[in-house]
């Protein structure tokens, strides 16, 4: 269960920076809501899953799907380079969270 409060934490850590943008620096009420009710989501299951995940593993997991998701919902729906350099360090972080699950029980 552990990893799934982890999956869902790291998909809440995308949620909420893209609803950063969207809130135009806190300037717009209902994506500022939206952005600190998903930033608080996202800490509460990152602090279930550390129950059974070592901090050092669910850390790095948690920001790696936060920065992978973000990176790809930026390619996808903000016109963000796919410049390779930058898909292949993308593809980087996520074998580095790939890796990490393989090798924590």
């Amino acid at each position: 269960m552990a990893w799934i409060y982890l999956f869902v934490a790291g998909v809440m850590e995308i949620a909420w920076a893209i609803g950063m943008k969207q809130s135009e620096g806190f300037t717009r009420l209902w994506p500022s809501v939206f952005t600190l009710s998903a930033i608080a989501v996202s800490l509460f299951l990152l602090s279930l899953a550390l129950r059974g995940i070592p901090i050092g593993t669910a850390y790095a997991v948690w920001a790696g799907i936060g920065t992978v998701g973000t990176a790809l919902v930026g390619i996808l729906f903000f016109s963000e380079s796919t410049d390779l350099l930058r898909l292949a360090s993308i593809g980087l972080i996520g074998a580095g969270i790939v890796g990490l699950k393989l090798v924590t029980p």
